[in-house]
C-alpha cells in the first residue's frame, strides 16, 4: 500500500471506525427540515506504479522505509516530466501525494549534486502561498533524513545569522513569493552559487494565484526566470494544484511558457458523505421570520461533532466569522477560550479553537500541534488552515457557508478522510443569495466541473512596478520584451516619463536611490496594521490595512482567540490600532458611502434601450460611522468617523436602462434607487457562481441617476486594484448570471427582501433603501432585451 501520512500528512493516526450516516442522524435529531440534500461521492481506487529506474537508491530507502511501497501513478508521471526537464504542473485532488511526484526528481537530483566539488551541484526552490506550508515542506523532507540533502526555510521569521548559511550551504530552499519579490531577485549577487545549480522550482498550491496576486507572482516568475538565466541556469518549473479547470492554461500563464499537465488522480480516495445544510427560520423580536445565523448554525454543529469526539475542522469565509464559530461551539461545550494557554482552572485543556490568519506565529505553532495530536477535536479556520498546514485524522469538515468557489468547496472538504477512512461534509447555507440558490440546487454543486481560474499577466498596474523592480535587478533591454509581454515597451515609456527608469542605449536602468520592492507589496494589502493592548504595548495581533478602516476603527469591537477587545485609537500613520481587553455589551459594524466614475468602456453591447459595458472606473469608498448593537440586533446608536476616503482604480461591469422604460415595466422613478441597490446586491452574490471569485472579491455601486451615463446605472467591480477579471467573466456571461440573479430573488419566500435574496452583510448603507419587487422587474427588463 501507499502510506500517504509518512510524507504527505503528519499527525497522530486513529483506528476508530467513523459513521458518517450515524453523525449526520445525531446532528439533524428532530429537524429534518434542516438538511435539505444528500450526496454520496464514492470511493476511488488506487492506480499505483512502479518506481523509477532512476531514483537515487538513498532517496529510495529512505521513502520506502517512511511506509510507501509503491507510488501513485500520477505521481510517476509527473515526477518523469519533470526528471526529463519538462515544465508540468500536476492538478489532483486534496491529500493525492502531489508531493511526491516533485520530490523524486529534487531530492534524486540533489543528492547527486552533493558529489560536486562544492557539495551543492544542484539546488531547488520550493514556493508556497503561506509560510506554514513551506515549514510543513520542510518537516517532510528533515524527516526522510536524507544526509545530502540541506532543507531550509527562508522567510520574514528567518534569523539574520541563519540567512547566510542558507544562501551558501542549503540545496533545498524552501520560502514564499513575497521573500523572493523582497530579498532573493534585489540581492540575487549574494544568492549566486544557489541560482548557477538551480534545477527545479516548485510553485505549490497554484490555484491560488488568482486575479491581482496571480498576475504578481507572474511579474514574480518573469523577473526570477530572467535572473537566473544571467548565472546560466534553466531549471524545471513544477506546479503543483488543487483540482481547476484547464490547469496546463493556468500555470503556463503564471509561468510565461508553455507545459504539461497531469490530472488524471491516482491515488484512492475513501467514500464522502456530502450534506446540504439549511439553518431553520426563527422570530424575531417583531414576530418576523429570519434564519438563525450561519455561524451560530455552524457552531452547534461543530459543538455536537465534538461531543461526539469526532475530529471536526469549520471554515467560516471572515475571520470575525472564525472567532464567532469557536465562541459559539465553545459556550455549547461550557469551555472557555482562557482555557487555552492557561489550561484552565481544572487543568483541562480546550477541545475546540479558532485559527485564522492575524494570530501570531507562535499562536499558530501551537494550535497545529494540538490539532495534529488530537488534544483540539473541533477547530474553526479561515483558508489559512485549508493552505496553511497539513493534518490527518479529520472526519468532518463543516463549510459556514459558500466558500466562493467550486474550487475551493472541494478542497475544504478535501480536509476530512485523509486517514483512508468514510468522512462528511456539511454546506450550512448562508442568508444570501448564492448560498440560498446551491442549497436548493445541488445540480449547481455535485456533477459540475470546477472554475477556471482567473490571471491576468498584462494587468499594467501590476506589472508597470514590476518591471521597475527588475530593471534594478538587471538594466532590461528589448530581448526582455519576450519575457514580460507586449504591454513592456509602453510601460516602460511611462516609467521613464515619471523618472522611475532612465533609458540607455543598452537598455532601461533603475533612476532611484531606494529599492522598488520596497514600494510594491504582492498581496496588495499594504503594511499591515497591528492590534496593540494599550496597558502594556504588547502585540495582540494584526488586521490588513484594507480591511483596518472597517474592521479596528475608533471604538470598534473585534473579537481575537475568542476574547473581545475595543479599539480606543486608530493611528494610521502609524499602522497601530490600540484596544483595551473587555466586553461591552455590544458588537459594531462600520457604515460606509461609495460612488464611481467611468473612465474608459472598453467594450458595450446595446439591446434596444438596454446598454451593458465593460471597462476601467474609479471607485471611491470612505467609511464614514458605525453602528452600535445589542446582540438581539437593536441598533444603540451610530457615531460618525473621521477617516480618509479611498480610492481604487479597477475594472468594472455596468448596465444601464432608460428611466422611461423603467416606469413602463412597473419601476416608477421614486422606486429606483431601492430597486437598483436590491438588483446590485444580488448580482454580486450570484457572480460568484460564475467567476472564479469570493464575494468578497467584489463589489457594486447603483445609483437612480449617474452623470457619466446620465441613466439609471447598476455597477459591478473588481476590488483589487487594475481588476482581477472577475467583471468582465460577468460581462461575458450576463445573461445567464442575471437570470440566475432574477431566480435567485424571486424564489425567495420573503416578502419585502431579506439576506437570503437582496441585503447585503458588508453593505455600507445599511440595507437601506432596497426594492424586492422593483429589483424583479428591472432584471425582467433588463432580461428580455438580453434575450
Amino acid at each position: 500500500m501507499n502510506a500517504p501520512p509518512a510524507l504527505l500528512d503528519a499527525g497522530v493516526e486513529h483506528d476508530r471506525a467513523f459513521d458518517p450516516q450515524a453523525l449526520l442522524d445525531r446532528l439533524v435529531g428532530d429537524h429534518p427540515e434542516r438538511l435539505l440534500h444528500v450526496h454520496e461521492v464514492p470511493a476511488r481506487p488506487a492506480q499505483f506504479a512502479e518506481w523509477p529506474d532512476w531514483v537515487d537508491p538513498t532517496v529510495l530507502g529512505a521513502l520506502v522505509g517512511s511506509g510507501i511501497e509503491r507510488p501513485w501513478r500520477h505521481q510517476v508521471e509527473v515526477a518523469e516530466a519533470a526528471h526529463r526537464g519538462e515544465h508540468v504542473v500536476v492538478s489532483t485532488g486534496t491529500a493525492s501525494g502531489k508531493s511526491l511526484g516533485y520530490l523524486l526528481p529534487v531530492l534524486t537530483d540533489v543528492t547527486g549534486g552533493s558529489r560536486a566539488p562544492n557539495g551543492r551541484g544542484a539546488t531547488a526552490l520550493y514556493l508556497a502561498p503561506t509560510k506554514a506550508l513551506a515549514a510543513d515542506q520542510l518537516d517532510r523532507i528533515t524527516r526522510l533524513a536524507l544526509p545530502a540533502v540541506r532543507p531550509a526555510t527562508y522567510d520574514g521569521d528567518t534569523p539574520t545569522d541563519e540567512r547566510r548559511w542558507i544562501r551558501d550551504h542549503a540545496n533545498v530552499v524552501l520560502t514564499n513569493p513575497d521573500l523572493v519579490h523582497h530579498s532573493l531577485l534585489p540581492g540575487h549577487d549574494r544568492w549566486a552559487s544557489f541560482l548557477r545549480a538551480l534545477r527545479y522550482v516548485v510553485v505549490d498550491e497554484c490555484h491560488v494565484y488568482k486575479g491581482v496576486f496571480g498576475a504578481h507572482l507572474a511579474a514574480v516568475l518573469r523577473r526570477l526566470r530572467r535572473v537566473v538565466a544571467r548565472y546560466r541556469a534553466t531549471p524545471t518549473f513544477v506546479f503543483a494544484s488543487a483540482t481547476v479547470a484547464d490547469p496546463s492554461v493556468h500555470a503556463s500563464r503564471l509561468l510565461g511558457m508553455p507545459l504539461g499537465s497531469v490530472t488524471e488522480d491516482g491515488s484512492p480516495r475513501a467514500p464522502m458523505t456530502f450534506a446540504l445544510w439549511e439553518p431553520p427560520l426563527v422570530a424575531d423580536q417583531q414576530g418576523q421570520p429570519k434564519r438563525v445565523s450561519t455561524l451560530t448554525e455552524a457552531g452547534h454543529l461543530l459543538a455536537q461533532c465534538v461531543e461526539a469526539d469526532v475530529q471536526t475542522a469549520t471554515f467560516a469565509r471572515s475571520r470575525a466569522g472564525v472567532e464567532v464559530v469557536a465562541n459559539v461551539a465553545r459556550e455549547r461545550l461550557g469551555e472557555s477560550p482562557a482555557e487555552g494557554r492557561s489550561g484552565g482552572p481544572r487543568g483541562r485543556s480546550p477541545r475546540v479553537s479558532a485559527y485564522r490568519g492575524g494570530y501570531l506565529p507562535e499562536e499558530r505553532r501551537e494550535l497545529e500541534r494540538a490539532l495534529r495530536s488530537r488534544r483540539l477535536v473541533g477547530i474553526a479556520a479561515t483558508n489559512a488552515l485549508e493552505l496553511g498546514v497539513d493534518v490527518s485524522g479529520l472526519d468532518a469538515v463543516v463549510l459556514a457557508g459558500w466558500p466562493g468557489t467550486l474550487a475551493s468547496l472541494w478542497q475544504q472538504a478535501g480536509r476530512a478522510g485523509r486517514t483512508g477512512h468514510r468522512s462528511l461534509a456539511v454546506l450550512v447555507a448562508a442568508d444570501d443569495p448564492l448560498d440560498t440558490f446551491v442549497v436548493h440546487h445541488p445540480e449547481s454543486i455535485f456533477g459540475r466541473g470546477v472554475e477556471a481560474t482567473v490571471v491576468d499577466p498584462d494587468n499594467p498596474h501590476v506589472l508597470g512596478p514590476h518591471l521597475a523592480a527588475a530593471a534594478a535587478e538587471l538594466p532590461l533591454t528589448v530581448a526582455d520584451f519576450d519575457v514580460f509581454g507586449p504591454q513592456t515597451g509602453p510601460l516602460l515609456d511611462a516609467l521613464v516619463a515619471k523618472g522611475i527608469l532612465k533609458k540607455r542605449p543598452r537598455g532601461w536602468f533603475w533612476a532611484r536611490e531606494d529599492r522598488p520592492a520596497d514600494h510594491l507589496s504582492l498581496r496588495g494589502a499594504g503594511e499591515p496594521v497591528h492590534i496593540v493592548e494599550t496597558r502594556t504595548g504588547r502585540v495582540v495581533g494584526t488586521v490588513d490595512e484594507a480591511s483596518a478602516h472597517a474592521q479596528v476603527h475608533t471604538g470598534a469591537v473585534h473579537l481575537h482567540q475568542g476574547q473581545t477587545w475595543v479599539v480606543t485609537e486608530l493611528d494610521l500613520e502609524d499602522n497601530a490600532a490600540f484596544a483595551v481587553r473587555g466586553d461591552p455589551g455590544w458588537t459594531t459594524h462600520a457604515q460606509s458611502v461609495s460612488e464611481f466614475s467611468i473612465v474608459r468602456e472598453l467594450e458595450a453591447v446595446e439591446r434596444g434601450p438596454l446598454r451593458c459595458s465593460f471597462g476601467h472606473v474609479t471607485v471611491t469608498h470612505q467609511v464614514v460611522s458605525f453602528l452600535r448593537r445589542l446582540p438581539g440586533g437593536e441598533v444603540l446608536g451610530e457615531h460618525p468617523l473621521d477617516l480618509p476616503p479611498r480610492s481604487l482604480a479597477t475594472k468594472a461591469m455596468w448596465w444601464t436602462l432608460p428611466v422611461d422604460s423603467l416606469a413602463a415595466a412597473g419601476v416608477a422613478e421614486v422606486d429606483l434607487p431601492g430597486a437598483a441597490h436590491a438588483a446590485e446586491h444580488a448580482a454580486i452574490g450570484m457572480l460568484p457562481l460564475f467567476a472564479t471569485a469570493d464575494r468578497w472579491d467584489i463589489g457594486g455601486v447603483s445609483t437612480a441617476l449617474h452623470p457619466d451615463t446620465g441613466l439609471p446605472t447598476v455597477l459591478i467591480y473588481d476590488g483589487h486594484p487594475g481588476g482581477a477579471g472577475f467583471a468582465e467573466r460577468g460581462f461575458r456571461r450576463v445573461r445567464e448570471w442575471l437570470r440566475a440573479t432574477r431566480e435567485a430573488i424571486a424564489s425567495c419566500e420573503c416578502a419585502a427582501g431579506c439576506p437570503a435574496c437582496i441585503q447585503s452583510p458588508k453593505c455600507g448603507n445599511g440595507n437601506e433603501p432596497l426594492d424586492k419587487v422593483g429589483a424583479v422587474a428591472l432584471l425582467d427588463l433588463t432580461l428580455s432585451h438580453l434575450g
